[in-house]
């Protein structure tokens, strides 16, 4: 039997997968003042031990201001850097997972409410809320308050900000780094005309609002070592009319690509209340037509659960890798259950061996 493509490696930059799944990045919001804590360890921990090809660490924010929640995680402190070591060093004892990281900035959407507590924005005089910022003068919900619009030197500092935490990821052997330009955080703020309004060189034209996540992928590409890969995380569209399209999205991939970016992860949606056509698989033509526009490996991702359907994603050629997310919550030992149903292998951990069903004995690779 030809061994199904999800179980086959690739390579991403330097850095060589065992397989075809990402464990998309997945917020907590169980930090304290930006650092991991015992519940990061349980769930790396056991994420780690799933057998997928790569891990990816939730959003990060790179300065204080530009996280989610108040209970984010960051990496823009000797603190957070600590509390990020200690959880990452005691993954690396057990498990050989292969560690990304998603750096972030929430922009416009950040100092908001634990999701469990409503998830509405808190206003900048809260104890725990602050004055958020963006491209524009412009909410992404009528009773946000108003962002405060970033100066040529914010936008500086922002991007120099990046950089600093890719360098700390470097510190922490971190394998590789996937910026977040999706979803409405600050980078989509910048692409999005429904967002960006500026009239300086940062916005308008595409060429202008591409220009400071591009400065920002530079930034921490000079920052990261050079064999590591460094990859970008996209809203294909905006799912609104006269909004960041699939098309600008293509642009903005072959940009990237020439830069050196190894890997683009096209998700959608986020900037705006929108019509989304939600189903199986409902993001994939997006990624597909990254793919037709660019050389480098793509990811497909969003309710994709079934591994048949994961299967046929990288058989048809609409994508390299695919991501999952609330799958694996769910079911942590998706990629096990995955790799039994194609007769496929995957890493896991000795103490293990010895669960499989008689009928994948060889499941797990020695």
């Amino acid at each position: 039997m030809a061994l199904a493509r999800l179980f086959t490696p690739i390579a991403v930059g330097g850095l060589q997968l065992d397989n075809r799944i990402v464990i998309a990045p997945m917020c907590q919001y169980s930090a304290n003042d930006g650092c991991m804590t015992d519940w990061h360890q349980l769930h790396y921990g056991s994420l780690a031990m799933s057998g997928a090809g790569l891990l990816t660490i939730e959003a990060t924010a790179v300065v204080p201001e530009g996280r989610i929640t108040y209970r984010d995680v960051g990496l823009y402190s000797d603190a957070t850097e600590v509390a990020m070591a200690r959880v990452l060093d005691s993954i690396r004892q057990w498990s050989p997972i292969p560690i990304a990281i998603q750096l972030a900035h929430a922009g416009r959407k950040a100092s908001t409410d634990l999701p469990w507590q409503g998830g509405a924005q808190l206003a900048p005089e809260s104890p725990i809320g602050w004055r958020t910022v963006a491209p524009s003068p412009l909410v992404a919900a009528p009773s946000d308050a108003v962002p405060m619009v970033m100066s040529r030197e914010e936008i500086a500092r922002t991007r120099d900000a990046f950089a600093a935490a890719a360098r700390r990821a470097a510190r922490l052997g971190i394998d590789a780094i996937q910026i977040h330009c999706a979803h409405g955080y600050l980078l989509h703020e910048f692409l999005s005309p429904l967002s960006n309004k500026r009239d300086d060189e940062y916005g308008g034209k595409l060429e202008n609002r591409m220009r400071f996540p591009l400065e920002v992928f530079e930034a921490i590409r000079d920052a990261f070592p050079s064999g590591k890969p460094v990859t970008m995380r996209v809203s294909g569209t905006d799912w609104i009319e006269g909004g960041w399209s699939i098309e600008e999205t293509c642009v903005f991939a072959q940009e990237l690509e020439r830069r050196g970016c190894a890997l683009v992860h096209v998700s959608s949606g986020g900037l705006l209340p929108a019509k989304i056509p939600l189903g199986p698989g409902y993001q994939v033509p997006l990624a597909r037509r990254v793919k037709d526009a660019v050389a480098i490996p793509v990811v497909a991702v969003g309710m994709i659960t079934d591994f048949d359907q994961a299967e046929q994603v990288l058989a048809s050629g609409d994508a390299d890798l695919i991501a999952i997310a609330r799958a694996v919550l769910y079911d942590p030992r998706w990629p096990w259950h995955a790799a039994a149903h194609f007769g496929a292998q995957v890493h896991a951990p000795q103490q293990y061996f010895r669960c499989p069903p008689h009928e994948v004995k060889d499941l797990f690779k020695q």
